[in-house]
């Protein structure tokens, strides 16, 4: 018996047929599973220069290979499509319970062609499948249709949906699993709801999953999770969240706020920092995907006041960041209804943060004026407005339709300079990391393929980070004082080798904060497990060169679809151009030259022409891609 056993569900909307089609073990080899074989099929069914929106771009949800396996943090699931908001690739992570119950439903992988003729939901269950007429369950949000499903198929049943920015092809949509758990970034629900999909159902009941080698699964399973409870970062993780550093960051000068233009907010900060909201009475429980042993998700609620009632999972540190210290909001409680309303819209938290963060600066400059925002005070610090704005971008009402359009469209429509401002590239928002006090992140921003964010590449030690953190450094570079933030020496080396593992974690469905956050598991231990899943032999070397492959054909799917590297690998244009004079740093802005330095070496460690950014021939014939060549420019 094997983890992965290659069987992927082929779903056609516009037909509605279905196939099974099982995916051959040497590929399995080469990609490994979830992300890899994701980035395979998107490469094999989405032609160029295909209408994200339109029938030809396909929708993939891609399982981890270890997903429903005993080995710890392994749940998560990767999402594949051409990305409505920058037209190139797109993958996001999501955990929840999703990818563990497609496992036990028998499917590895599951994609979807064309559109349906009118709404509806796939269920799935071991040995069945079936499109279900959604005509119901359109316009319902994510509680209300996650409700009547659960009602429908029992409550064992996992659903993924989306709410009704993704049926108003919002271009930062997402895909709610398990109600709080999000497939965010880059408009992934839009997609969904482009093909008139409302949801996938799964009831795991009666599935089972096996691996290849039990006892050396088992040992090896027991060797990951020591090393992940011993690491330095999980006593905080656990008790106080990923937003438990907010008030440390914005002590050391790295928290943006004010859509960049500061980072640094003045006077208390404790409301927004992770590490206060049991005391003040916020956070109601802790909460873990499957599979986890860290459970870093956070559930809060409002028991009193003008947001009382105000419930929902998280918030995480960069919703945090996004809805509230970049936006100037310092009370929480607005920060809880904007995560909240987001949740059940169906939204991007970064995303609708930093349109609201750029609305607001031209509100600041007098580019857009009351009148312009439905009458709304869209000054930085009103908390009150952002919780309004949210609510009209998911239902693209009034100013809400103009930013749900993303800030490169509205900022292009707006111009009068407002482009300067806009915190994005390629069309992507840029999370939340103050990257001119960061410059491997810079750099990982730059050639991230789905545009500027850290879930590509997270380089923790830059910000002070554990003892774990700084001695991966020593690792990649032969020498730990490169553990710091403000250098361009050796940032290519610690990008591609985060890059790396972090391609092999979403492939196997590790989540980052196993292998890159907290590092308990390296390139070593996950190649055993592999091999102990899915009786596949490979050694480190070779499950690093399989991460490596990943990302190249990821940017080869870009590059075909007409990226041009010299131009779009880059940082907004207010990271590159703006000095940043709360940063503690000598020289706060990452100039294009200082970009253009990381950028040479991070080309030439990949084998790709150091000019153009492109993968040379004989880069890709030694990483088994040479059937790209002939489509690239």
């Amino acid at each position: 018996m094997t983890s992965y056993p290659g069987r992927w569900l082929v779903v056609d909307l516009s037909r509605g047929s279905w196939e099974w089609i099982t995916v051959p073990r040497e590929e399995i080899a080469l990609f490994l599973g979830g992300r890899g074989l994701g980035a395979l099929e998107l490469w094999r069914r989405v032609p160029k220069g295909a209408d994200p929106f339109g029938d030809e771009n396909v929708l993939i949800f891609a399982p981890g290979t270890l997903t429903g396996t005993d080995a710890p943090c392994s749940g998560r699931t990767t999402v594949l499509a051409k990305g409505p908001a920058t037209g190139y690739y797109l993958k996001v992570s999501v955990g929840g319970h999703l990818g563990i119950s497609l496992k036990l439903a028998g499917v590895d992988g599951l994609v979807f062609l064309g559109r349906a003729p009118r709404p509806q939901y796939l269920f799935l269950a071991p040995g069945v499948a079936r499109l279900e007429d959604a005509g119901d369950l359109w316009g319902r949000t994510v509680r209300e249709c996650t409700r009547v499903l659960k009602d429908r198929h029992g409550a064992e049943a996992e659903v993924a949906c989306i709410g009704p920015a993704g049926e108003k092809l919002v271009r930062f949509a997402s895909i709610m699993t398990s109600v709080y758990n999000a497939a965010a970034r880059g408009g992934i629900g839009a997609v969904m709801g482009a093909k008139n999909l409302k949801a996938v159902v799964v009831d795991p009941r009666g599935g089972r999953l096996g691996v290849a080698d039990p006892p050396t699964f088992r040992k090896l399973v027991r060797k990951a999770r020591e090393a992940l409870y011993n690491d330095s970062l999980a006593y905080d993780l656990h008790r106080f969240g990923t937003a438990r550093d907010v008030d440390l960051l914005n002590e050391l000068k790295l928290l943006p706020a004010y859509n960049f233009q500061r980072s640094h907010l003045p006077g208390e900060m404790r409301e927004l920092s992770g590490r206060s909201w049991p005391e003040l009475g916020y956070l109601k429980r802790i909460v873990g995907c499957g599979g986890c042993i860290y459970c870093c998700h956070r559930f809060t609620r409002v028991d009193e006041g003008p947001y009382a009632g105000v419930y929902s999972g998280g918030p995480e540190y960069e919703t945090v960041a996004a809805l509230g210290s970049g936006c100037g909001v310092t009370e929480i409680e607005p920060v809880l209804a904007a995560n909240e309303l987001c949740n059940d819209l169906g939204l991007d938290t970064i995303s609708t943060g930093i349109v609201i963060q750029w609305a607001m600066e031209c509100y600041q400059r007098g580019l857009l004026s009351r009148e312009d925002c439905d009458g709304l005070e869209l000054a930085f610090g009103n908390g009150d407005a952002v919780v309004e704005l949210v609510r009209k971008i998911g239902h693209r009402e009034g100013i809400g339709d103009l930013l749900a359009e993303g800030i490169a469209r509205a900022a292009e429509k707006v111009g009068r300079g407002s482009e300067r401002w806009a915190m994005q590239v390629r069309g992507l928002e840029h999370s939340g990391v103050e990257t001119r006090g960061a410059y491997s992140y810079a750099l990982a921003f730059a050639v991230n393929p789905r545009g500027p964010d850290h879930l590509h590449t997270e380089c923790l030690a830059e910000f002070g980070g554990t003892k774990e953190a700084v001695e991966v450094v020593e690792k990649i570079t032969g020498d730990r004082r490169y553990a710091v933030p403000d250098t361009v020496e050796k940032r290519a080396e610690i990008v591609r080798w985060h890059e790396d593992i972090y391609a092999v974690s979403d492939a196997l469905g590790l989540c980052a904060f196993s292998t890159t956050a907290a590092y308990g598991i390296d390139e070593e231990l996950a190649a055993g497990l592999f091999r102990a899943a899915t009786g596949i032999t490979m050694g480190p070397e070779e499950i690093m060169r399989a991460g490596r492959r990943i990302v190249t054909l990821e940017r080869c799917f870009n590059l075909r679809e007409g990226l041009d590297p010299r131009e779009e690998d880059r940082l907004p244009w207010r990271i590159m151009h703006e000095r940043q004079n709360d940063l503690l740093s000598s020289d706060p802005v990452i100039t294009p030259e200082k970009l253009r330095t990381m950028l040479r070496e991070y080309y030439r460690l990949h084998g790709w022409d150091e000019r153009s950014g492109v993968p040379l021939p004989e880069t890709l014939d030694m990483l088994g891609l040479s059937f790209v060549k002939e489509e690239l420019p």
